[in-house]
C-alpha cells in the first residue's frame, strides 16, 4: 500500500493491524510523536491525517491507505509553525513528553477553527493530558497562535 507522511510517499507491505505511531517511530525513523499510554487517552502520539488530529496509537496502518499523514517533523520545515512558535513564547514545555502531541492538537484545532474561544481552545485540548500541569500556558499558547500577537 502507499501511504505519504511528510510529503514524501512510501511503500508499506507489513502487517496491516500495526498501529500507525509504530510505522513513523520504528520505520521512518520519526521519534517526535510518543507512546503514552497506548490506549488514546493521553495525547503524547497525535498525528494528523489528512489534516485531522487522531491518536497514531489507536489509528491502523490499513487506515492509513493513500491517505496523507503529518508527524511533528512534517508540521513546519524549519520548526516554525504558528503552534510552535507560541509554544516557545510561551515557554510551555516543562518536561516536554507530551509537547508534540499537544501541539499537533493545537494546530489541527487552528486549521478547522482559526479563532477559537478560550472553552473551545479548552474542549479540544482536553484529550491532551499534560504529565506537568502545563494547561494554562497551553491555553495561552494556543490563543496566541490564534492571534498571532
Amino acid at each position: 500500500m502507499k501511504i505519504t507522511v511528510n510529503g514524501v510517499e512510501h511503500s508499506f507491505d507489513g502487517d496491516l493491524s500495526m498501529p500507525a505511531l509504530w510505522y513513523v517511530r520504528d520505520e521512518l525513523a520519526l521519534n517526535g510523536s510518543k507512546f503514552g499510554c497506548g490506549t488514546g487517552l493521553c495525547g503524547a502520539c497525535t498525528i494528523h491525517v489528512d489534516g485531522e488530529a487522531v491518536r497514531g496509537c489507536l489509528v491502523s496502518m490499513q487506515e492509513l491507505e493513500g491517505k496523507s499523514v503529518t508527524t511533528i517533523e512534517g508540521l513546519s520545515e524549519d520548526g516554525n509553525h504558528p503552534v510552535q512558535v507560541a509554544w516557545r513564547d510561551q515557554n510551555v514545555p516543562q518536561c516536554g513528553f507530551c509537547q508534540t502531541g499537544q501541539i499537533m492538537q493545537a494546530a489541527s484545532l487552528l486549521k478547522s477553527n482559526p479563532k477559537p474561544s478560550d472553552q473551545e481552545i479548552l474542549t479540544s485540548m482536553s484529550g491532551n493530558i499534560c504529565r506537568c500541569g502545563c494547561y494554562q500556558r497551553i491555553v495561552s499558547a494556543v490563543r496566541q497562535a490564534s492571534t498571532g500577537a
